[in-house]
């Protein structure tokens, strides 16, 4: 199938919303602090399974590229033919997906534009019909509750101390149901203001506000934010200073923050011709938890046959959703997780068709369908873990969207 795709420079006001310009027909999003892409409709997908998901869905890309006619007067990453994308984070179960929206618009500061695919008019944008509140919102545990988890998490920690590996992540899930089927642009919208500082995402139904970039390629250059250590906000910002000092002093953060830090670098330096990891991290500041962060930059030797998101398959899992070794990490969720991921802590975002793009991973995020929604958190375990504090700690990281869900 041959895509016919323009895109044209849009004369957006600063104060124009992306989201409120997307109906409720398949909207997809990457946002933050109100730049990103926004879409919807459907022009052209592909669903991948297995090992092979990433190379399917990379082969299925390059050969839509090469078909497409593209008019392309903007010129800048995110303009022309784009996709987006949610990977399954295992082999089995879940699968995996490539979309190009029918419409696609897009800001990058000053710069706005709009995309079409197909036999489809450049739209008259307008504020689209707002989504409706959820109604009859309730909460029950999902595959797990909190005393079977951290009865999980205290076998990693025993495994961990005798001497099976390193770290591993462990996650857990709630499950949300409604009277009525959600429309996934409600959370979408309060996801965006609360947590401006997150790339706010919906893909196929796999939706979140994470903190966390897998890979950023664009021109060149690639970039990684690596997330590993929390600690849970109070509210007062005189003890959440305090609370920051000690998370930037922890040993057991700091342990678990470089497990993940060597394993991006060591994933990206075939890729790249010089790279920059920095010596320490410093304490990122959301809205509910603070997390001790790393940003690794890179210049691409090989841009010209690797996309970004090769790149994200060549980083997946890292260590801030697996563990250490990954191997053994990843065999061990297999074991005793108790629950299938799917696409949960696995990558998402979109690629143009130079290959350009940026890959979060699936964090803060829940699976939409219908009447349910099913909510994913996880917690990086370690040799000194408590499983009292990791649960503690993934009900923090259930926050966003739970309240996204129920905030009016």
């Amino acid at each position: 199938m041959t895509l016919t795709v323009r895109t044209v420079r849009l004369d957006l006001d600063g104060a124009t919303r992306l989201l409120d310009l997307v109906p409720a027909d398949r909207p997809v999003s990457w946002l933050r602090r109100g730049d990103g892409l926004v879409g919807w409709g459907v022009a052209a997908q592909v669903r991948t399974t297995g090992h092979t998901r990433f190379a399917d869905a990379a082969k299925w890309w390059s050969e839509t590229t090469a078909r497409a006619v593209v008019d392309d007067e903007v010129g800048e990453p995110g303009t022309g033919l784009v996709s987006f994308g949610t990977f399954a984070f295992a082999d089995e179960p879940g699968d995996s997906t490539l979309v190009v929206p029918q419409v696609v618009v897009g800001r990058r500061g000053d710069v706005a534009w709009v995309t079409t695919v197909g036999e489809v008019a450049v739209p008259e944008l307008a504020a689209a019909e707002p989504p409706a509140a959820p109604v009859g919102v309730s909460f029950a545990d999902g595959s797990l509750n909190g005393e079977q988890w951290m009865s999980v998490v205290a076998d990693a920690v025993e495994r961990i101390n005798r001497g099976d590996l390193e770290k591993v992540v462990l996650a857990r899930d709630l499950v949300a149901t409604t009277d009525e089927p959600i429309d996934v642009r409600w959370p979408l919208h309060r996801l965006s203001e609360v947590y401006p500082m997150c790339w706010t995402f919906h893909v196929d139904g796999m939706f979140g506000a994470t903190p966390e970039m897998l890979v950023r390629r664009e021109r060149g250059l690639v970039t990684s934010r690596v997330l590993a250590g929390t600690i849970r906000r109070t509210g007062d910002d005189d003890r959440d200073l305090a609370l920051a000092a000690t998370l930037a002093r922890s040993s057991k953060d700091l342990e678990e923050h470089e497990y993940a830090v060597r394993s991006v670098a060591d994933a990206l330096e075939p890729h790249c011709s010089s790279m920059n990891v920095p010596e320490a991290p410093f304490v990122l500041h959301l809205p509910n938890v603070m997390h001790l962060a790393t940003d690794v930059a890179g210049v691409v030797h090989d841009a010209a046959t690797v996309s970004s998101l090769q790149l994200a398959e060549a980083l997946h899992p890292s260590a801030a959703v697996g563990g250490t070794p990954t191997g053994t990490a990843t065999d061990l969720i297999t074991e005793i997780e108790g629950m299938a991921r799917d696409r949960y802590a696995g990558p998402v975002g979109w690629m143009d068709a130079s290959g350009d793009g940026e890959w979060g991973i699936a964090l803060r995020s829940a699976a939409i369908s219908g009447s349910t929604v099913r909510l994913f958190a996880g917690c990086g375990i370690v040799a000194d873990s408590d499983p009292e504090a990791e649960l503690a700690e993934a009900q923090a990281k259930f926050v966003p969207v739970r309240d996204a869900l129920t905030a009016g």
